[in-house]
């Protein structure tokens, strides 16, 4: 019996142990977020989301800008605010749809995808663009003033909201790309400064 009290003792302790090591589920609770993209910088986890203020009762979502939260023991997780939004891109308009932030000679490069508006440039449509900053939490602004990608640069798709959700990755050469769609996937190299693109959009 002694042997099976300290057991269940011990089975318990670890329990605690283990439970106080893990982060809770859903790691963020005080706001609603969708879309994670973490980068890691410093030893410091950087968790770039989108942020859906619709009511419970709403049929849609609401997406008006782009949260940062950090952890150095993915456990506890600080709110860095909102730190991005569509209106902070002149051409922009509509919601905050999935983005990626990523590092590049000290620079952080935010790519986002959002809608256009009806101007000059541009139809509408989905769009995405790109921002810039010296620190993982900004400031953050337009890297060029105009979308890197308009809803008129690919026409596989009759829809207008095919160029959303941009993910960005750097080859162990250097060269880095950029993967995106709705209905299909497209990809494209950009340049090394990050905010121009490098060749023709490839659809697959």
């Amino acid at each position: 019996m002694k042997i099976l009290t300290r057991l269940a003792i011990m089975s318990i302790v670890i329990c605690f142990s283990l439970n106080r090591g893990f982060s809770q589920n859903p790691i963020i609770s005080h706001i609603f977020t969708a879309d994670p993209a973490p980068i890691i910088y410093k030893d410091t986890v950087f968790l770039y989301t989108s942020h859906d203020t619709a009511s419970v009762e709403a049929t849609n979502y609401k997406m008006p800008d782009w949260h940062v939260f950090s952890s150095t023991d993915m456990v506890t997780w600080k709110d860095r605010g909102a730190l991005l939004s569509p209106k902070d891109f002149s051409w922009a308009t509509g919601d905050a749809y999935a983005a990626q932030c990523i590092e590049r000679n000290g620079k952080f490069y935010w790519f986002v995808s959002t809608f256009h508006k009806s101007d000059q440039n541009s139809k509408g449509g989905a769009a995405i663009g790109v921002a810039v900053s010296d620190s993982p939490t900004g400031p953050f602004k337009d890297a060029i003033g105009k979308a890197l990608i308009t809803n008129e640069m690919t026409t596989d798709l009759k829809h207008p909201w095919d160029d959303i959700d941009p993910t960005v990755f750097i080859d162990d050469d250097g060269q880095a790309y950029m993967f995106w769609g709705n209905g299909s996937c497209r990809s494209v190299k950009l340049k090394s400064n990050m905010i121009e693109l490098d060749g023709p959009i490839t659809t697959f």
